[in-house]
């Protein structure tokens, strides 16, 4: 493998890991029709897929919705589809507030100078709120997502659906998802995902990580095994969509440093044996309960921070994607593709129905609620933000009729 097959140069403009070296796992969806193409993203080894799908146009050309980062790999992993399947012609981004899928259009645009670029409407900037063209996007030939998609020139393949703007304070929150008709499949962003029982295959390539999270005390070794790699997979996934779950205590920062001098690693890579992690027991079946069989599940975050921000918007829009014929969910983050319905879809939004149900009205039984003491941490930064003004009140109120 040459040098620099793997390199992203410009990592230092969102200082995520792995940092200057990604690797890139491409699989077939479906065949001959939609590919996606998986990276890693996280902190302190909390690390998840970041995801990239293609989708072959029936007239030939590509659509890429939500690009990764370009590495050298990414690209021949691409030029592979282009020679058989033709150029990419349109790209989109589908979020606004996501920094994690924003930083990659640009450079990725580049690469395919002729493929029209689409955004969603409302982009948005921190700390200045700049032009498109200062975002790297290239001003010619991008253009924002009309409200009616019967407007784009893939309209004959695509239907899609805007969540928002959910106005969040100095932020907003947007996300547009796309179903390709021909294929019966859900493109979708942050919306909802599905959390494997097992670590994704794109964290497998270095599992270090994932042994990481594994240890149970500063002073263990780390030891390669299936077993462990499933251990650090679920405790990460509790860390990545919990921040702190209950069963999670954060070891004082003075005491993880003292008890750093027993790491039998004091590396950099080890973070020089500091290991603030203290799992207590049952965070194993706080995974499963998280996990729920791997049903489509909106993020504990997104319940707690934003889309309660919006509840009757949210239940329309969903209301509008189950009206698709939709048998899979290929989502940007974590599992790929999912086995769903519509009804498993507006299921897993049920967090935001102000009457509890365990069963829908087709019969169909719905997933139970997360445990209310999981979300203690969120529920605490829902409180700061809101007491800070940085968040607006949650609304929780609905309106009869809105659930369809």
């Amino acid at each position: 493998m040459r040098a620099g097959y793997f390199s992203w140069r410009f990592w230092p403009i969102v200082p995520l890991y792995p940092y200057s070296k990604r690797r890139t796992l491409r699989r077939e969806v479906l065949k001959d029709t939609i590919w996606t193409f998986d990276q890693l993203q996280g902190i302190l080894y909390v690390t998840v897929p970041i995801r990239m799908t293609v989708v072959k146009l029936e007239q030939g050309g590509l659509l890429v919705y939500a690009p990764i980062a370009p590495t050298p790999e990414c690209l021949h992993l691409m030029q592979e589809l282009t020679a058989a399947h033709g150029d990419v012609k349109y790209i989109v981004l589908p979020t606004i507030s996501g920094i994690e899928h924003k930083v990659f259009v640009g450079p990725f645009a580049r690469q395919f100078p002729s493929a029209q670029v689409f955004v969603a409407p409302n982009q948005w900037s921190f700390p200045l709120n700049l032009p498109l063209s200062w975002l790297g996007l290239p001003t010619k030939r991008t253009q924002v997502l009309p409200p009616d998609s019967s407007q784009v020139p893939f309209a004959d393949e695509f239907d899609y659906a805007i969540l928002g703007p959910i106005y969040l304070g100095p932020g907003t929150f947007e996300e547009v998802v796309f179903f390709h008709r021909r294929s019966h499949t859900l493109l979708v962003t942050d919306a909802v995902i599905s959390v494997p029982a097992t670590p994704p295959e794109i964290l497998q390539l270095n599992p270090y990580p994932l042994l990481f999270h594994a240890k149970d005390s500063p002073s263990d070794e780390i030891k390669d095994s299936f077993a462990n790699r499933c251990k650090g997979w679920q405790r990460t996934a509790l860390l990545a969509l919990y921040f702190q779950p209950d069963t999670l205590n954060v070891i004082p920062w003075g005491q993880a440093f003292r008890e750093a001098a027993q790491a039998p690693d004091r590396s950099k890579a080890a973070f020089f044996g500091v290991f603030p992690f203290h799992w207590q027991e049952g965070w194993n079946q706080a995974f499963e309960q998280l996990r729920g069989n791997g049903q489509p599940l909106v993020a504990p975050i997104l319940q707690a921070l934003i889309l309660n921000r919006a509840p009757i918007e949210t239940i329309r829009w969903v209301n509008q994607v189950a009206n698709w014929d939709f048998q899979r969910i290929v989502s940007a983050h974590f599992d790929s593709p999912i086995a769903a319905t519509p009804t498993e879809f507006r299921t897993a939004f049920n967090f935001l129905q102000t009457f509890p149900t365990q069963t829908d009205s087709d019969g169909v039984h719905s997933s139970p609620a997360l445990p209310e003491k999981d979300f203690l941490f969120l529920n605490q930064i829902d409180q700061t933000l809101t007491k800070w003004k940085l968040l607006p009140p949650r609304k929780l109120e609905r309106e009869e009729g809105v659930r369809g």
